[in-house]
Order: structure tokens, then C-alpha cells, then sequence
């Protein structure tokens, strides 16, 4: 994720002059699902094996009951038989929430697992995913408050927690979080400025996220999250906010180097003011720094007469002399 280049332009169709794209917003297609589908394989072989089973239990029963046995009849028989049994035992799987409805009014969420219908007077209407989505979408050339098209991308985690709601409220779920989520996008992009945009993009997911949730709820939807994953911005936009960011980066340098200045002269400063009121111990400071010298080089100092006359009060007679003879 992060800001990227991309041309403000699109040369139209004859390759004549460029021109600026249209204010839109669109929907990525491959997240597109369309109605709630469900793994057929296990169910259409369990409809299979009741269809056979309940077909052959009826034919046998017509062959020992009836002097006629198995005739065009039993047969018919037995089809519509088992079509009903077919038609009244259903097979959820794990993750799948059935809405059964009875003569058309809601009445009851069934599965996972094994469940029955009546048939023709109830029927499963719709089968919901409650496993956790992944939904991409994103704005094209959308203005912010200070007028700078943006392009931007997100992707949307959410499921279903009311499969009743997600049928009987809307028609589409799907499609109405699709869109509530481009518009909710949208909008957060329009209220704030390109650089707000761009650098808060924790905020940016925060806002979008509380405008779905209070949207999303009346239809049985949870967002549990929004994440944006790219801003892209105009070529030329970038290239002024990089010079931006660099004049605020030497701003800062320069205003740190001046507050280490300020303390190294009031440090300076306060040190200053204890030599000066102790003279003894400022001299005691010229002997420490003449003794490290020479211990970090391991060199010789050569002392003239004049400067070792300064040390006679503070060494003994004998070493003042000594130093005194050396510098000679």
C-alpha cells in the first residue's frame, strides 16, 4: 500500500487530445457475487439416494401388496412419492443458514445439518453464507474538500449474522453493502482534505467502518472491518507534497539543532558561573584535561616555566619545581 503515480489523463478513442475522466465510482466485478450459492454435491447426491430409496420401498410394497405387482401406476406411484420425500428432507451444509417459508411467510431459519419441509406448503427460499467475506471496491477521481481527485482502493470483511433480515429486508445484501460501502468511501473522501486523506488512513478506516455498521445492520450484516489499501494521487500533486514533506523534514533538523545549541549554552553557561566563583577547582579542571590528554595518546606535554608557576598552589613545593626545572 501507498501513493503511487498515475496520470491525470485518458487519451480518447481516436488518439486525439487527452481529456480528464469523469467523476464515478465503480465496483471491482470479481467480488461480485451473484445470489448465495451453495455446494451442490453432497445434496444432490443425498436428494439422489432419498429419490431411490423411497422409489424402491413404494414399488416393493406394490409388488407383494397388489395381485397386479409393478405396473405403469405403481410406478407413476412411487415417482410422485418420492419426489415429495425428495422435496421435504434437506441437507445445510456447515456454514449455510436456510430461510423456510411458509405459504410465503417467514418461518424459521433452518440448519446446519439434517432438516424437513412440508411440501408444497413450505420451502427453502434462500441459502446464506455466514462464513466471513472479502469485498473489494474502491472511488475513481474522487473530490476531496479542497478540490484533489483521489483514487482509492479498500477491501470490506463483513458476514451475516440474520439470515431473516438479509432475505426479508433486502433484496440484494450483497450488492447493498457493495454499495453502501463506495458511497460510505465517497463521502469520507469528500469531507476531508488530500493530505487528511492520505497520511490518517487509520481514521479513514474508522469512519468507514461506523458508516457501514449503522447502515449494514438493518439488513443482518456485521462489518468487522474496512482496510484501505492504496491512495493513489496525480502525478504532478505527488511530486509537490514530496518537496512539501522535505521542506517540513529540514524545518524540523534545523529547529532540533537549535534547541541542542540552547542547552549546550546553558549547560556552558551554568559551568562558566561555578569556575568563575571557585578558581581552585577551575584549575584542578586544567590538570584533569592535561592528564587525559596525555593518557588517551600516550604523548608528552611540554610545559613552559610561566604556565608551571600557575600550578605552585596547588602542588607541592617539590613537583612545582620539578616542572619548573623541565620547562627550562
Amino acid at each position: 500500500m501507498g501513493l503511487h503515480r498515475r496520470n491525470d489523463l485518458r487519451p480518447d478513442e481516436g488518439g486525439r487530445r487527452a481529456h480528464p475522466r469523469r467523476l464515478q465510482v465503480k465496483p471491482d466485478i470479481a467480488t461480485e457475487i451473484v445470489g448465495e450459492r451453495a455446494s451442490n454435491t453432497g445434496v444432490v447426491l443425498f436428494s439422489t439416494v432419498v429419490f431411490a430409496v423411497v422409489a424402491g420401498l413404494v414399488m416393493l410394497a406394490f409388488k407383494f401388496a397388489s395381485p397386479a405387482g409393478i405396473n405403469l401406476t405403481a410406478i407413476i406411484i412411487a415417482v410422485v412419492i418420492a419426489s415429495l420425500a425428495t422435496l421435504s428432507v434437506h441437507i445445510a451444509e456447515q456454514w449455510e443458514k436456510v430461510v423456510v417459508l411458509r405459504l410465503g411467510k417467514f418461518d424459521r431459519v433452518a440448519g446446519p445439518g439434517l432438516f424437513f419441509t412440508i411440501p408444497v406448503i413450505e420451502s427453502p427460499t434462500i441459502r446464506i453464507d455466514s462464513r466471513v467475506r472479502v469485498t473489494t471496491f474502491g472511488a475513481e477521481e474522487t473530490l476531496t474538500s479542497d478540490l484533489v481527485p483521489l483514487y482509492v482502493d479498500a477491501v470490506l470483511f463483513w458476514m451475516v449474522y440474520d439470515a431473516k433480515a438479509a432475505c426479508t429486508e433486502v433484496g440484494d445484501f450483497t450488492r447493498a453493502v457493495e454499495m453502501a460501502a463506495q458511497t460510505a468511501l465517497r463521502d469520507a473522501i469528500g469531507r476531508g482534505e488530500v493530505a487528511q486523506v492520505a497520511i490518517r488512513r487509520d481514521q479513514l478506516d474508522r469512519e468507514l467502518k461506523q458508516a457501514l455498521e449503522d447502515k449494514a445492520s438493518e439488513w443482518g450484516v456485521t462489518i468487522l472491518s474496512v482496510e484501505v489499501r492504496d491512495i493513489v494521487l496525480p502525478e504532478k500533486l505527488q511530486d509537490a507534497m514530496s518537496l512539501e514533506a522535505q521542506a517540513e523534514q529540514r524545518k524540523k533538523a534545523r529547529i532540533i539543532l537549535m534547541e541542542a545549541e540552547q542547552d549546550i549554552e546553558e549547560m556552558l553557561s551554568e559551568t562558566g558561573r561555578g569556575y568563575a566563583e571557585n578558581e581552585e577547582a577551575l584549575r584542578l579542571r586544567a590538570m584533569h584535561l592535561l592528564y587525559e590528554s596525555i593518557r588517551e595518546t600516550g604523548g608528552t606535554v611540554v610545559v613552559p616555566s610561566s604556565f608551571s608557576e600557575g600550578f605552585g598552589d596547588v602542588l607541592p613545593k617539590d613537583a612545582a619545581d620539578a616542572l619548573g626545572k623541565i620547562a627550562k
